[in-house]
């Protein structure tokens, strides 16, 4: 099929609210494949993608090693029983991310892991551990959050754009103080948690160590330590959401590590297998212990697909395949070559242009000289890079960011590359 056929089909037969097709035919392309940091379209033109799929394909589209596990896993064992019969690999892979979050926090203490299917799944079964572990049903959450839409983990997304609809049969457990990113807004925003705490009956914390969705938020070094001393103080969980910033995306294993803070439950996903929906809520072992019962038989939140074998299979070949390349290493130090080389080389005289980000998640924003938000331009800029061979994404609420989270396997010369487009591309708008 064609571009074209393929939109066509989509008009015709998918809900409406999916695929945002521009009039101007500038806006989707159609993926065919991808490879390593490229991707191809249906009439097999070659971009370079600089969003990795969503943060996904962290180890590079079609990761060999990676794709190999899942298919020879799919001729073994194509599925499972979710919480009933259990398979070889879920076992192995909730004993691998306990290795690598709260073993190697800690030196030596378990974690132990809910199985999902996707990001907000694993945001749910965090809530749903908090209230266990509590009885407060009360969530503490962040202006700018992204958390996904389902109806949970929707209390505590806070862009209006995704909850206006659905507010009548909203929980409305969720309550919104200001993401600081700046460390002179710090106690003011430990003031606002602390005056919440006060007056709501709070189980938990949910923060996201970086925004992504909600435009690159940085936040100081000390947020997620005081973060984790008024839960303390309070008896409240700390979940750190990392199913964007998890496997190595800010140049660590896991953002939170940046500032050195264990967190009580942490949720995974996107990354964790290259592709295969799957995701997961890891918490304290003592804690989900003390949180869940013991199952007589009926497990109290499961799914039909919980633990899946390829997915298993994929996301143990992935974290190898990340440890074995040192992609953390890796995402480290190109995101100090990229953050350096957008800063020093893009500059427009119409615009006020910010950098910002930790390892390969980084945000570039536009703000005309007036100080009001470039969203025309910078979506306009997005398309000129599209067409350009280039796959980037806005983020923010008014889609002023441009995002830059390509896969961990993307070379120095790529990146200098995309600059240097990114640079030809702003000069159009002198």
């Amino acid at each position: 099929m064609t571009t074209r056929q393929v939109l066509d089909a989509l008009r015709k037969y998918e809900s409406q609210n999916i695929t945002f097709i521009d009039p101007d035919g500038r806006w989707p392309i159609v993926w065919r494949r991808a490879k390593g940091v490229h991707v191809w379209d249906a009439e097999n033109k070659k971009y370079l993608d600089l969003t990795a799929a969503f943060g996904v394909a962290a180890a590079g589209h079609a990761a060999p090693r990676v794709v190999k596990a899942g298919q020879k896993q799919m001729a073994r064992l194509l599925h499972a029983m979710g919480d009933v019969h259990p398979h070889e690999l879920k076992a192995r892979l909730a004993r691998e991310l306990s290795r690598i979050t709260f073993e190697r926090w800690t030196k030596g203490k378990l974690g132990k892991t809910i199985f999902c299917n996707s990001g907000f799944e694993a945001v749910e079964a965090a809530l749903k551990t908090a209230m266990l572990a509590t009885k407060k049903r009360g969530v503490i959450a962040f202006e700018g959050a992204y958390h996904g839409l389902g109806y949970g983990a929707l209390n505590a997304t806070h862009r209006k754009h995704f909850t206006e609809f659905f507010q009548r049969q909203l929980g409305s457990f969720g309550h919104f103080v200001p993401f600081p990113t700046e460390e002179n807004k710090l106690a003011s925003v430990e003031a606002q948690v602390r005056s919440v705490l006060k007056s709501e009956e709070i189980g938990a914390v949910l923060v996201e160590p970086i925004q992504a969705r909600g435009g690159i938020n940085v936040p100081p070094r000390q947020f997620l330590p005081m973060l984790r001393q008024v839960c303390d103080e309070n008896g409240a969980l700390l979940i750190v959401d990392e199913i964007y910033t998890g496997f190595g995306r800010t140049g660590k294993w896991f953002a939170c590590e940046h500032s050195a803070v264990l967190p009580d439950v942490i949720c995974l996903g996107k990354a964790l297998t290259v592709g295969f929906p799957l995701s997961a809520c890891v918490g304290r072992a003592a804690l989900m212990d003390a949180a869940w019962p013991v199952s007589t038989g009926e497990a109290i939140h499961t799914s039909t697909f919980l633990g899946h074998p390829v997915g298993c299979a994929m996301a143990l070949a992935q974290i190898d395949e990340i440890e074995q390349r040192k992609l953390v290493e890796r995402s480290a130090r190109l995101g100090i070559f990229l953050l350096d080389r957008l800063k020093s080389e893009i500059a427009h005289s119409k615009f006020e242009i910010s950098v910002r980000g930790l390892g390969l998640l980084i945000g570039m924003e536009l703000r005309r000289q007036n100080g009001s938000p470039a969203t025309d331009e910078a979506i306009k800029l997005i398309k000129e890079m599209l067409h350009a061979g280039f796959i980037l994404l806005p983020e923010g609420e008014r889609s002023t960011i441009i995002s830059f989270t390509p896969p961990l396997t993307i070379t120095q010369a790529q990146l200098k590359s995309t600059v240097s487009e990114l640079k030809k591309a702003l000069c159009v708008h002198n």
